[in-house]
């Protein structure tokens, strides 16, 4: 909250671990996160669209944008939610979804987000959270792309398809098991 109201300070995460419809199911049900936008980051191309993204030839990862209130929801728990919910020891796959735009990669908004990614990667590692190794990047935010408007609330619009029924049903789920406590409370 600023000192004169009561309105929270909010703070942007960029996080791309596969298909950004996966990650933004779950993030839409996370305690905190005020808004979640799919879209594109780290490539060459200015505006890319979603084909030519899916080409592999622009550069970009595809990855949501979370707006969260860091009084509600730190932006460790965001990260401890990303890790579970996909596999940050492929090198640009997650399952059957092959190429470089699929990366495990948190693009970070500011020093403090850098040290958290960086410091929590490192514990993982030692902890040996993973049977292999962790390959997550962690880099500086470039300019985010927002996703054309299919691509927005796509699992809430589309659940009946065999995509979301078969590999974003699971995350979800996988969310809901692990972070209980961590589910919006609004309905929203």
């Amino acid at each position: 909250m600023t000192e004169n109201s009561l309105t929270p300070v909010l703070e942007t995460a960029i996080l791309g671990g596969g298909c950004f419809w996966c990650l933004e199911a779950v993030f839409r049900e996370v305690e905190g996160v005020e808004s979640v936008t799919s879209g594109y980051c780290g490539g060459h191309v200015e505006a890319p669209t979603y084909r030519q993204v899916c080409s592999g030839g622009t550069g970009h990862a595809e990855v949501v944008r979370l707006t969260f209130d860091p009084a509600r929801v730190s932006y460790r728990d965001l990260l401890e939610i990303f890790f579970v919910i996909h596999d940050p020891t492929t090198v640009d796959r997650q399952g059957n979804d092959v190429g470089s735009q699929y990366r495990s990669v948190i693009f970070v908004t500011s020093d403090a987000q850098l040290h958290t990614a960086l410091a929590l990667i490192e514990e993982m590692g030692e902890h040996r959270l993973f049977p292999k190794a962790i390959v997550t990047r962690v880099e500086r935010a470039p300019t985010f792309w927002p996703a054309e408007a299919e691509h927005h609330d796509y699992y809430a619009n589309n659940s009946d398809q065999p995509y979301c029924q078969y590999v974003v049903a699971p995350k979800v789920a996988k969310f809901r098991d692990k972070f209980a406590a961590r589910r919006r409370r609004d309905g929203r």
